[in-house]
């Protein structure tokens, strides 16, 4: 009998409650919520091994909290949709979700669709969540930055940031597109506000030999290593 934790997400108090009833009679945990910041917080603190998202739900809809999620985990996510639009489901699974399924649905198949992404997951090496650029290490899960071996602290937004360039070293990344994964699609607020944030993150990773954030004029930041050579530190 599994031991897995699922967390399922519905603003439809029946659905959970059946999800709930089929998943727990094949031996899993279930743990349920109804709007999608109380999902994601549960996310965050239960840590389970899957989690069922509905996409429409208020104070958070089930994309954002999907992206959000993929931002600090690679747990596995089977969407649900009211309606039966590949629009719907292109967007979730682009967002990272690993499965999905169109509402009503038959709860036999969500528990079949379960077992199945959870086997796949669990067959497969976990994706490392921890990033390594010349002396700086970025723990994704517990969210810690050391600098040539001494932790810093950053706030939320430079860490994301700093994930973000790390995960494309040397690529130029504009403010849009800075925005668009640290910030979200809907943000609407100054583009500026990543100057601000790259010159906080700039100080935060200044005790570095060989990794500075430079600035392309007119286009965005790229993160780039260097040698540590006389003449070889790249201006910001």
């Amino acid at each position: 009998m599994p031991n897995n934790t699922i967390l399922v997400v519905d603003d439809e108090k029946n659905i959970v409650q059946l999800a709930k009833m089929y998943l727990t009679a094949e031996g899993y945990s279930v743990e349920a919520a109804f709007n999608g910041v109380d999902a994601l917080e549960k996310a965050r603190t239960g840590k389970p091994d899957l989690v069922v998202l509905d996409l429409m739900m208020p104070e958070m809809d089930g994309w954002e909290v999907c992206r959000r999620l993929r931002q600090e985990s690679d747990v596995p996510i089977i969407i649900l949709t009211a309606r039966d639009d590949d629009v719907d489901k292109i967007i979730g699974l682009e967002l990272g979700a690993d499965d999905y399924m169109t509402k009503p649905f038959n709860p036999r198949e969500l528990v079949a669709r379960v077992k199945a992404v959870l086997r796949r997951y669990n067959a497969s090496e976990r994706p490392t969540r921890r990033l390594t650029v010349g002396d700086i290490q970025i723990d994704q899960d517990r969210r810690e930055v050391t600098v040539a071996g001494k932790q810093v602290t950053l706030r939320a937004k430079e860490f994301d940031l700093l994930a973000a360039f790390a995960k494309q070293v040397g690529v130029v990344l504009d403010r849009e597109r800075l925005l668009n994964v640290v910030w979200g699609y809907e943000y609407v607020g100054d583009s500026r506000t990543i100057d601000v944030h790259i010159t906080w993150l700039r100080d935060k990773i200044s005790g570095s030999k060989n990794v500075r954030i430079q600035t392309i004029w007119g286009v965005g930041y790229k993160l780039v290593t260097f040698d540590q050579e006389p003449g070889s530190v790249p201006q910001p």
